[in-house]
C-alpha cells in the first residue's frame, strides 16, 4: 500500500468485520522523535492465540477472499524499516494493531489522504469510532458518538452537517483536501 492511510482503513475493515462497537485509532506524526504511528484498538470478537499466528501469514483470511495481505504487508513494511510491529487480540475481547515507523527512512510511505481517511471512518453505520490525531505533541481528537449526541435526530449525510465535518477537520486537525491541493 502506497499510503499509511490506506493501512488503517484495511485495520478498521477488519474490526468491522470482527463486530467491533467501538474502535479507536490513535495516530502519531512527530518530527522531532522521528516517529510515524498508528494504532487501532477494537472490542470486537478478538482471536484466539492459534488465529492470532496465522493472522500475519499472507496466504490466511478470516474472510471470504482467497489472501489477505493487509497484516502481513504492514508487518513486513515495520520490520525492514526499523520500525515496530504488535498485534495482540483476546477472544471475546477485541484486538489491539500498533505500528510505531521511523519517519525518515526513505521506505516508509506518507500517511497519505488523512484527511479523507478520518472524514469517511466517521460515517461508518452503527460503530462508534474515535480518532486521536497527535502532531508534534498537539492532539486533537473526534468520536462520532459525541457529534451523533450533540445532532440528535439530524442524519451524518446531512449537507450542513458534512460541510461542517469537512471543515472542523481542515481547521481543528489542520489538515487538507489533496485532491484541493496545488
Amino acid at each position: 500500500m502506497d499510503e499509511l492511510s490506506l493501512h488503517i482503513i484495511d485495520i478498521v475493515h477488519n474490526s468491522v468485520s470482527a463486530c467491533a462497537k467501538n474502535i479507536e485509532v490513535i495516530i502519531i506524526d512527530n518530527d522531532e522523535q522521528d516517529i510515524i504511528s498508528f494504532e487501532i484498538i477494537d472490542d470486537g470478537k478478538g482471536m484466539d492465540e492459534d488465529i492470532l499466528k496465522k493472522v500475519e501469514d499472507p496466504f490466511f483470511t478470516t474472510r471470504s477472499k482467497k489472501v489477505g495481505l493487509g497484516i502481513p504487508l504492514l508487518k513486513q513494511l515495520a520490520e525492514s524499516t526499523g520500525g515496530l510491529f504488535e498485534i495482540k487480540s483476546k477472544k471475546g475481547e477485541g484486538t489491539r494493531v500498533k505500528v510505531v515507523l521511523p519517519k525518515s527512512n526513505p521506505d516508509v510511505p506518507p500517511l497519505g489522504d488523512l484527511y479523507s481517511t478520518i472524514l469517511n471512518l466517521l460515517y461508518i453505520e452503527d460503530i462508534n469510532i474515535k480518532i486521536v490525531y497527535i502532531k508534534n505533541n498537539i492532539e486533537k481528537s473526534i468520536e462520532s458518538k459525541r457529534i451523533k449526541e450533540i445532532l440528535g435526530n439530524t442524519p451524518l449525510s446531512h449537507p450542513e452537517i458534512i460541510k461542517f465535518l469537512r471543515n472542523y477537520i481542515k481547521d481543528e486537525f489542520n489538515l487538507k483536501e489533496v485532491n484541493n491541493e496545488t
